[in-house]
């Protein structure tokens, strides 16, 4: 009885606050109608793109194309009228308005009559593109400067020839009044944001590449996106957060690249501290187990190969430690196999790894006492504080991690389908893995939540609580811990690939989830934990590229799971 009563207590503050908004009978049925008409439209088109990895030229390209929607609308329009280069071209100016039109000056082909077919052209396009939508939401994303002029060519039926003149005129007032240009490109803006409703990003922003901070500028002005967090967002946000560990992998990740240009040019982080440290410190050392790894087309002199082999050696040997330090403090995490510094026999340069001894590649460690080699130097400390600093006090890094966090989560459920980076742990015999959290135990969809609420304790929480502390450690298992739903491996073996030669120690085993989830049978089990029983419904995942060019299907599961990540990265593909 109390549970009824409560029940009708909640139905009474949903009614009242509806009552608000519509106090009457005309204006709840006026809404309805309309919620009806709405969900008769066509769906709009969503978008995903996945593991990005700071490259953002064919980002930026992949968005402005629409991954090819906006030629495949070109061609469907004008597929039986004009030319294939024809159609090319103008989808090339829809792409690239400015850089096009200067080109098309620059080659005598911008006459009266170019622009008057360029801008009907156009028009038929925008029309089409704008076709599955309501008139208010079209209206919403004109642009300002030719808004009306926009709405009102949008609704030439073509079938009204009352008004064939009046929109003629139009065209050629735009063009006569010298505008043609500027409406050129904003209606090819305008097409561009019509051909897309709504960008899915299945994580992994971060690293590699050399333009996450321009990625993220244009995605914090993008009218409705929606991210799932990587492991290597992971890593930002808890450098962002503080939490040392992870600034340390962020920085070897991006000096391991030669990727300085997001540190100190996108986000103002100052590396000339570490530089000093590591030239006084490493001076004499050759480093060349720690070269950079360099694209072709990459411009870097032998001078500053070296230069970055030695600072990527100080913040490794950092990181090794400041990592070992969150191992010992969390036994919860059972991740004593990767503290391999207590492995090493320093005297013979050997390091133990399976009861095995293996020779090491470099053997110069001045900075770690055998006796606690997890213990930072007076020197390292003072560095990382000074590190740790600049990350906090990035304006622009921490705008773009409070845009992760508003815009983003572990996982989204979303139109039928249920979105995320990595994978579901999962145990060989099929049930999802079981992790203790705090005093919780938690698996599936409940681990992912409780793995959320920890990441933004850890972001929002007050400064030195033992709350975010726990929250920001949490933020570094996300990145590398043997049950972690954005790793999806059991270890990374930055320490073997750095000091062993025997590539047999860098072998790295995906979890369960990567083979039976793969299946129909396992696919079905995660929907289901999602609460999607639709015929229709589907896993969108990212994080292991898809090698289309040895054959492998990014379809999976018996077409239930897709996985996008096509392999942004250079170094990666």
């Amino acid at each position: 009885m109390k549970h009824t009563e409560a029940i009708l207590e909640e139905n009474r503050k949903f009614l009242e606050l509806l009552a608000q908004k519509y106090p009457n009978i005309q204006t709840a049925s006026t809404e309805i109608i309309n919620l009806e008409a709405i969900l008769n439209l066509p769906k709009g088109t969503e978008h995903f793109l996945s593991d990005i990895h700071g490259e953002y030229e064919p980002f930026l390209h992949i968005l402005k194309n629409a991954s090819g929607v906006i030629k495949s609308k070109v061609d469907a329009i004008f597929g039986n009228t004009i030319t294939e280069e024809e159609r090319r071209k103008l989808a090339t100016l829809i792409y690239y308005p400015e850089e096009k039109l200067a080109l098309i000056k620059k080659q005598g082909g911008a006459s009266a009559d170019w622009y008057r077919i360029t801008l009907h052209r156009l028009m038929e396009v925008c029309r089409v593109s704008a076709s599955k939508y309501t008139r208010s939401k079209v209206r919403k994303a004109l642009p300002k400067d030719f808004e009306y002029i926009i709405d009102e060519l949008l609704h030439s039926s073509g079938r009204d020839h009352d008004k064939d003149q009046y929109y003629e005129q139009i065209i050629r007032t735009i063009i006569e009044t010298d505008r043609a240009d500027a409406f050129i490109v904003a209606i090819a803006r305008l097409i561009q944001r019509l051909v897309i409703d709504h960008l899915h990003i299945i994580g992994d922003l971060f690293d590699r590449g050399p333009g996450a901070d321009i990625i993220l500028d244009h995605l914090c002005s993008y009218h409705k996106v929606d991210i799932q967090w990587g492991n290597h967002d992971m890593l930002w946000m808890g450098a962002a957060a503080g939490q040392e560990a992870c600034m340390a992998v962020v920085l070897t990740n991006c000096i391991k690249y030669n990727n300085f240009d997001t540190l100190e040019d996108g986000y103002g982080i100052n590396v000339r501290p570490l530089a000093t440290f590591a030239m006084e410190t490493y001076g004499s050392d050759p480093c060349t187990c720690f070269m950079p790894k360099t694209t072709n087309d990459a411009d870097v002199s032998d001078h500053d190969e070296v230069l970055a082999a030695k600072i990527l050696k100080a913040i490794a040997i950092i990181q090794f430690k400041l990592e070992g330090q969150v191992i010992l403090q969390h036994p919860e995490y059972h991740m004593d196999d990767r503290l391999l510094l207590r492995h090493v026999n320093f005297a013979a340069g050997t390091v133990e790894l399976g009861g095995k001894d293996y020779p090491m590649c470099d053997t110069h460690f001045p900075t770690i006492d055998p006796q606690n080699p997890y213990e930072l130097t007076a020197e390292e400390s003072g560095l990382v504080e000074k590190l740790r600093l600049s990350f906090l006090h990035s304006e622009k890094l921490q705008r773009h991690v409070n845009f992760l966090f508003h815009h983003g989560s572990m996982y989204l459920v979303c139109n039928g389908n249920v979105l995320y980076h990595g994978c579901i742990p999962m145990e060989p015999d099929g049930s999802f893995t079981t992790v203790r959290l705090g005093d919780r135990e938690v698996a599936g969809r409940a681990y992912l939540d409780e793995a959320d609420r920890l990441v933004r304790q850890g972001y929002y929480g007050k400064s030195d609580s033992p709350e975010k502390m726990e929250g920001m450690d949490f933020m570094w298992y996300l990145w590398c811990g043997p049950k972690s739903p954005l790793c999806g491996k059991n270890r990374i073996t930055t320490f073997e690939r750095y000091f062993v030669a025997d590539q047999s120690t860098w072998e790295e085993h995906k979890d369960p989830y990567y083979k039976i989830g793969y299946t129909e049978a396992g696919a079905d089990a995660i929907l289901r934990e999602f609460g999607l029983t639709l015929k229709r419904s589907k896993i969108i995942n990212g994080h292991m590229p898809v090698k289309i060019k040895k054959g492998e299907n990014p379809v999976k599961a018996g077409g239930k799971l897709l996985v996008i990540d096509g392999g942004l990265s250079r170094p990666y593909q």
